[in-house]
């Protein structure tokens, strides 16, 4: 093992605090017999609606003029009632205000009709994802048991930030949106995805052509059973104001079993295709229609069913026609893709790969605010991601009886196989070294705006040794080689690539990531790390407590 480090020392409330960022062949993580409690990462914050100055310690470019939006829950509880998962916390939006080399900080919950139902009644009055609501005790009693029988969305858009048409969305996977002001973090009008196209929800991660145009994908459930949906939405403004107005859904895949589809988080695209991943991490439908008679959540309908392996679908973006070939591999679980482009009549899809679908589970309430023993007995059953590439050659002959394997890529070692039974059978290619064994990588970034659809090199993301990220990463999946930041005690989130102006290099800008502490005697802070070195440029601390979330994006000022 050689571990390559350059440190700076600083000085941070008074005491001395050694930071480094690492290049490294081998990586060694701390052991996780003394693993640090992590609970105050999900506990309830206060809101901070007014611009907050922070405490700049080395450099921020000048050159960096916008704002870092991010996304997650900070409300767990209402009254006397609490919140089960991680995922169920009311809306927290954020906002880093970069200008000038000077950063400010604000944060705003989402004035959603279910944040202000909750709030009004003191109590948690609309079900979440891994949370029941209890029907309210101030109905009739065929009230009470009417309400057993709707099934409601909520509009607690908690997981990312999208854009459609220039406006700026928050998003969860129902088919509620909120639009925001990017601004002043105020919630705007709610939006229903089901009035403009018949889908019952979309993805929280939405792709987008160079002009604007946006792609997604929602199931549908009905008499005509249950798809999965491709989603198209142009970039231009309607004369009438509607928001989604023109969305089209461009093409339905029919499930194996249209009472238990894929749970699906994300997907690919390229120039020319949309790649739809339908995992063994199936939802029951039986069970969800059901879910309030039983007294269980939307979670509950959730099971991990490895006997079946993972298949991929493709459908053009242009004619919405589907690929006749389906490609198979072996089951894993998928929440995030990093990248996927076209090669020689071929698709290269890369993703980060589990290979268990337990981990939602994992992020109930209880077990992330556990401590000692019972969280260290956690983080060894959580399964990894491990970023994997695949490729799926287009022009392949499912009529030849004979056995083939293609590899028509040479610098890929991933290959699909024609096999007996007529499938075709994919192997993957590991886009790592053993460095990342130990804690995989999540929360993957790329250049999106000049190297999405394309052939790229770097992919940024988290390393989870733990439930959260710890550590940030910089992989090239040339080399297989990984950079790595990392802060004992701190857990950074998912970084955000901003490039340099007129750049001309992939790697060229700086990556920006939202460091959080449990250490109420430390600050948060926003970090600012030069991309090409992954060495660190400078911070800027906040004198507030914030919780652990999920996604977001960078604003450019305008001029």
């Amino acid at each position: 093992m050689r571990v390559v480090g350059i440190g700076v020392l600083t000085r941070q409330a008074g005491a001395a605090v050694f930071r480094k960022s690492f290049s490294c062949e081998r990586l060694h993580f701390s052991s996780q017999a003394g693993v640090e409690c992590i609970a105050p990462l999900f506990q309830t914050v206060t809101e901070s609606p007014q611009p907050i100055p922070t405490q700049v310690t080395g450099t921020i470019p000048k050159w960096i003029k916008g704002s870092l939006l991010r996304n997650g829950p900070g409300r767990f509880e209402f009254g006397n009632d609490n919140y089960n998962h991680w995922f169920d916390g009311m809306a927290l939006m954020h906002k880093f205000r970069i200008e000038d080399g000077s950063v400010t900080y604000m944060s705003k919950f989402l004035e959603s009709d279910s944040y202000n139902a909750n709030k009004s009644s003191n109590r948690i009055l609309a079900s979440e994802f891994g949370t029941l609501a209890m029907p309210d005790p101030c109905k009739s009693l065929y009230g009470r048991f009417k309400s057993n029988f709707e099934i409601t969305s909520t509009d607690n858009c908690n997981v990312n930030y999208v854009l459609y048409k220039g406006d700026y969305y928050v998003s969860t996977e129902t088919n509620f949106m909120r639009k925001v002001d990017p601004e002043e973090l105020d919630t705007l009008e709610k939006v229903d995805w089901s009035k403009f196209i018949a889908v019952n929800g979309a993805t929280a991660h939405p792709h987008y052509d160079p002009d604007g145009t946006s792609y997604n994908m929602g199931n549908s459930y009905g008499k005509q059973g249950t798809k999965y949906n491709i989603i198209r939405v142009p970039a231009q403004k309607s004369s009438s104001g509607e928001t989604l107005e023109g969305a089209q859904v461009i093409c339905s895949i029919v499930p194996e079993n249209n009472m238990r589809p894929s749970y699906y988080h994300s997907f690919g695209m390229t120039e020319n295709y949309v790649i739809f991943v339908e995992q063994p991490l199936k939802l029951n439908i039986m069970k969800i229609l059901t879910s309030k008679l039983r007294g269980k959540s939307f979670s509950d309908s959730m099971s991990w069913e490895p006997q079946h392996s993972t298949v991929f679908h493709v459908a053009s973006k242009h004619t919405g026609e589907l690929h006749p070939v389906t490609y198979h591999t072996q089951a894993f679980a998928t929440f995030h893709h990093i990248n996927a482009y076209e090669d020689k009549g071929c698709i290269v899809l890369d993703l980060c790969c589990q290979d268990d679908g337990g981990a939602v589970e994992a992020f109930q309430l209880q077990n992330l605010r556990q401590s000692g023993q019972g969280l260290n007995e956690l983080y060894k059953k959580v399964p990894k991601a491990y970023p994997r590439r695949f490729v799926l050659p287009l022009g392949i002959d499912t009529k030849t009886e004979q056995d083939l394997i293609i590899k028509p890529l040479n610098y890929t070692s991933a290959t699909a196989e024609k096999r007996a039974d007529g499938k075709i059978w994919c192997t993957h290619e590991k886009l790592y070294d053993d460095s990342l064994d130990l804690c995989g990588l999540e929360f993957p970034q790329i250049n999106y705006a000049k190297y999405n659809a394309k052939r790229y090199r770097y992919v940024y993301g988290c390393g989870f040794q733990h439930l959260v990220g710890d550590s940030l990463m910089k992989v090239d999946i040339e080399t297989k080689k990984a950079k790595v930041w990392k802060e004992e005690g701190f857990y950074p989130s998912e970084p955000i690539f901003v490039p340099y102006p007129d750049s001309a290099e992939e790697d060229s800008g700086i990556i920006l990531s939202a460091v959080l502490t449990p250490n109420k005697n430390k600050n948060t802070f926003l970090l600012i790390i030069d991309a090409k070195e992954f060495k660190e440029l400078g911070r800027a601390e906040v004198p507030v407590q914030m919780p652990y979330g999920f996604h977001g994006i960078f604003v450019p000022h305008k001029s």
